[in-house]
Parts: structure tokens; sequence; C-alpha cells
């Protein structure tokens, strides 16, 4: 995903400008140059993953070069949410990459359904486009060795009474579970604030979130726990993580306000990264969010960021 290195960008806008980013991304020229490589403070603790365009003053244009810089810096994971607008030829190359690195692939998104209620409202045109959207990211889930995918379910509809788009929404992901299962891919479902970004989605709540996965009831559903967007939500968000965690798959972080790294907000994320450290989370946590300040000072300053919060 590229996004802006200055302000954050709102969740949609981040989407769009990384399918759009993806599909357009070509290979190398010849003899471009490779990432420098920076002395690094070792592996973090935890598997914090970077996008795409976040350090690219220092790497580079290229997406291998990106990665190999993470790498250097001891990032040990990546996050990509338009990996499915991707050539085949790039995903391949970039999943080459993460494999000589051993580092590991975060999510991409397989289906967001801004501006569209069909998920909430039981319409078949989108019950068959929803599904047909998990087939093809199981196939590029295959190609990137990528175990999460992101699920945004949509907008509310608002002729319908909540339970019952509750229960259309539950069907839905219980038949994408269906094909996601024999893959072993999690679909994660994101819940996301509607007091700052998006006013008219379905899924706003990790608690919501929590009782549809229990309803779905399959290893292939789980959540996205993303901090940033419960910080505005419900805050509490050490409770939460702990009343949730059955069904917590995936983490994403931003700081509150302005959605850039940890440490220019409000949110004590050393605390919180210690409190998941402790929990034993294997998984990935992915830095979706901005750089606070331009340039290369602005790339240092990330990582400046996540090396203070994981001392503990």
């Amino acid at each position: 995903m590229t996004a802006e290195t200055g302000k954050s960008l709102a969740r949609r806008d981040l989407l769009k400008a990384g399918l759009a980013a993806g599909a357009a991304m070509a290979a190398p020229a010849a003899g471009a140059p490779t990432a420098p490589a920076a002395p690094s403070g070792g592996k973090f603790k935890l598997k914090y993953a970077p996008h795409f365009g976040m350090f690219q003053n220092h790497a580079g244009p290229d997406s291998v070069n990106q990665v190999k810089f993470m790498a250097d810096q001891g990032f040990s994971a990546l996050e990509d949410n338009g990996m499915k607008g991707r050539s085949k030829e790039e995903q391949e190359r970039i999943a080459r990459e993460l494999a000589r690195l051993n580092m590991t692939m975060g999510v991409f998104v397989a289906s967001a359904g801004f501006g569209n209620s069909g998920y909430a409202s039981g319409d078949a045109g989108t019950r068959d486009r929803f599904l047909k959207e998990m087939q093809d990211s199981v196939e590029v889930a295959k190609r990137v060795n990528a175990k999460w995918c992101t699920v945004v379910p949509g907008d509310l509809h608002h002729r319908l009474e909540m339970d019952y788009q509750t229960a259309n929404v539950v069907d839905l992901l219980r038949r994408a579970a269906a094909i996601c299962e024999p893959a072993g891919l999690v679909m994660v479902l994101e819940p996301l604030n509607p007091f700052r970004d998006h006013p008219n989605m379905f899924l706003s709540k990790v608690p919501q979130a929590f009782m549809i996965c229990r309803a779905v009831n399959s290893p292939s559903c789980k959540i996205l726990f993303d901090m940033y967007h419960q910080q505005i939500t419900e805050g509490n968000i050490i409770p939460n993580i702990d009343l949730a965690w059955s069904e917590v798959a995936y983490f994403q972080t931003g700081d509150n306000p302005g959605r850039n790294e940890p440490t220019t907000g409000e949110m004590n994320y050393k605390n919180i990264f210690r409190h998941i450290h402790g929990k034993g989370f294997q998984g990935v946590l992915g830095m979706e969010h901005g750089n606070a300040r331009p340039g290369k000072e602005g790339e240092l300053a990330v990582i400046n960021a996540y090396r203070a919060c994981d001392a503990f």
C-alpha cells in the first residue's frame, strides 16, 4: 500500500491508493539502485509490518528494495493492502524476497464494500461478487504465502433492522469461510470508526466483530483489531484486547489523533505492545498509518518510534 508520509489518509483513500499503485507498479529498470544497508538495533520483539511507500525516501521506489530496507531495520513482516491489484509477476517477485529474508506476509485487502450495503441487506449480486472475490483472494494468498486477508463488510442498510443485517452478514461470511478454510486463509474483519473516518459502515466495534466471529464459528473468520480505529470508537484498548482475545488474529497500529506512528498522539503503545507480547502473540501488527514528518527524517522517526515502544 502506498500512503502519504505526511498527513494520514482516510481508510477509503488508503485502499484505493494501494490498489491503484499495485496495479500500476512495474518491474524495476535495469541498474536500479539497491536499498542501502542501514544499521539496525536487531529484530523487533513483535512482527511490526511496514507498508510500501513508508520508507521510499531511503529505499527508492522499487518494492523489493523497500522490503530489503525493512529487513535491514529489523522488521520481520510486510503489509500490503493493494497486493491483490499487483501483477502476478510482481506478487511472485515480492513473495520470493519475503521468503529469502524470512519475513511474514501480512494482510492484503480481499473485499472492502465501501458504499455498498448489499453485504448487510442480503443482496444476491453482492453475495456472488463477494464470494468470487474470496475465491480470487485464495489464489493471491497462495502466490504470496499470505495467511490473512482483510474484509470490510460494507455499509449499513438503513431500512432493515440491525439484527437482520447481522444475520445476513453472518450467513455471507459462513459461505466465504467454506472457501477459505481448505486453503488455510483467514478473513480478518475490520471494524472502522464512525466518528472520524467512516460514519456509515456496518462494522464499527470490536465487540460487534467478536459476536459475528462467534456466530460464524470458523477458524477462517477472525478479528482485525485496528487500534487507531478502536481508540476513537471505544478506547479501553488493553481490556478490549483481553475480552476479544480468542477471536483476534491480527492487529494494526496508528496513533490518535493524526493516524501516524506511535508516540505522535495520545496512545501508550509501549504498554500496549508489552501487553500483546506478554500474551504470547505470534502474529503480525500492521503499521497502517502515515509518517508524521516528510522525507528521510520522517522515515527515521517512524523506525525510532517503534524502537522506543518495543523497548520493554
